[in-house]
């Protein structure tokens, strides 16, 4: 399994978890989305991640903040 600890890149940008690749459909259900996040995280990462990851989307007011969190921590294609 791979380390928990975040890979950083060069200059700090990307994603958190850039080794994690999610594919972020066009059907615009923040829950589907949420959960694919997780799910990656929780195989690739760990737990911790997920969790994390979880709560912090909860707290996201639009769909956009959802999809800018996500980017911020998972590869998207």
């Amino acid at each position: 399994m791979p380390s928990p600890e975040p890979a950083t890149t060069a200059h700090g940008a990307g994603p958190r978890y850039p080794q994690v690749r999610v594919r972020v459909s066009g059907d615009g259900n923040v829950h589907i989305l949420i959960g694919k996040v997780a799910v990656a995280l929780r195989r690739q990462v760990g737990d911790a991640a997920a969790d994390a990851f979880h709560a912090a989307a909860r707290t996201c007011d639009t769909y956009q903040q959802v999809l800018d969190l996500v980017r911020a921590t998972v590869r998207t294609r």
